[in-house]
């Protein structure tokens, strides 16, 4: 038995007969036989789809660069428009929302603060509440599993396009779990309904589910990019490159300075559970380093229970300092919309994971550090927990 996705008991339930609706939505927004949300509601031929939007990378995800806007555009076969909402506009606008009745969000997270889906879709609620209009979010799987909560929370000051809300890098919740979160207990106050799944349970990964698998985004390719992606995403932070433009983005990591060999063995010997790294030197065709020989290691994760990926990345940043004290440094702005901050500062949520690395704490020392605002995101979390 296959998990039945929130978009597919909408579909089921006749809601959306005979009103106009936008959708937002890309290319992975399809059910467990691969139709589109799209196609599944126009098939339905009562709902009329009056707009189309899509997150970061375009409605196609074919945008291959983050902070890479995509324009405006009309969809031929269905003949509505494409609204971007990674644009100059990021959130829906008045002219945007004409003939719309109903929002539908239909989008895959990732399982990471970072990811900024999860944003469009809260400027979405917000966009709703002015203007009286229904939501209707689609809830998927978290990738990742729905127990483990890990890493640092966003702080006031630290707010941005890839963290709007006080929430840890990993926060073990699906968006549907997450539009509630952020619809009550952040004061949105929109009309939202949450279309949930059958099937769902929190320890599943998505290879548990039974759905296929659509890379999200273009640099999520794989279950196991996702699995490391709350960590090593840090590094965008850096003049490290996170493998972006090879075949295992986020999975390898490296610089043209830093001697493979050491650099693996170094973090082997710190005894990280759940994780082993293997010594590589890869080539990435773009991006940081493109066409350079780069030292570093594939991320083997071993045992997904244990593996804590952010804990993990704060401990490679800190070797790859160590590796080059010289040549590594710390990407400056701007970033993500982000002109001041500098992007690590903002995609750890705050500038003390970095002071701290700076200063040479150890990585278990640092995650300690997380655990009592953790204890306390939970106990509000749990409230909004559907599975």
């Amino acid at each position: 038995m296959r998990v039945r996705l929130g978009c597919e008991r909408l579909l089921a339930s006749g809601a959306l007969d005979a009103i106009g609706i936008g959708i937002v939505c890309n290319a992975a927004s399809v059910d467990g036989d691969l139709v589109h949300v799209v196609d599944g509601v126009a098939a339905r031929g009562r709902a009329r789809i009056a707009a189309i939007f899509g997150p970061q990378h375009g409605f196609q995800s074919d945008v291959q660069e983050n902070m890479i806007e995509t324009g405006h555009t009309r969809d031929a076969a269905r003949r509505v428009p494409v609204y971007s909402l990674y644009s100059e506009t990021r959130e829906p606008t008045p002219e945007m929302l004409r003939g719309i009745e109903a929002l539908v969000i239909d989008l895959q997270d990732v399982g990471t603060r970072i990811y900024t889906y999860i944003y469009t879709m809260a400027n979405c609620l917000k966009a709703a509440r002015r203007h009286g209009l229904k939501v209707i979010v689609c809830d998927r799987p978290n990738p990742i599993g729905g127990t483990a909560v890990e890493g640092p929370m966003l702080l006031e000051g630290f707010e941005s396009f890839v963290g709007q809300y006080p929430i840890p890098m990993r926060h073990g919740m699906t968006i549907g779990e997450l539009a509630r979160l952020f619809n009550e207990q952040f004061g949105i106050h929109a009309d939202l309904e949450v279309a949930r799944m059958d099937g769902w349970r929190r320890d599943m990964y998505h290879e548990d589910t039974g759905l296929p698998w659509v890379l999200p985004s273009p640099n999520i390719p794989t279950v196991e990019t996702a699995v490391v992606y709350p960590g090593t995403v840090l590094l965008e932070g850096t003049n490290v490159s996170e493998g972006r433009g090879t075949t295992k983005p986020f999975e390898l990591v490296g610089a043209p300075w830093v001697n493979a060999e050491q650099f693996s063995g170094s973090l082997n010997d710190l005894g990280l559970p759940g994780v082993r790294f293997r010594a590589t030197v890869f080539e990435p065709t773009f991006h940081k380093h493109a066409r350079m020989s780069c030292g570093g290691c594939q991320i083997h994760v071993l045992d997904r229970k244990q593996f804590r990926p952010v804990e993990t990345a704060v401990a490679m940043t800190a070797a790859l300092r160590a590796a080059g004290p010289d040549q590594f440094a710390w990407r400056l702005p701007p970033y993500e919309y982000e002109r001041e901050k500098l992007p690590f500062d903002i995609l750890a949520g705050s500038s003390g994971l970095r002071e701290r690395i700076e200063r040479g704490d150890a990585a278990p020392e640092i995650a300690r550090s997380w655990e009592e605002r953790i204890r306390r995101f939970e106990e509000i979390r749990g409230r909004f927990l559907m599975y």
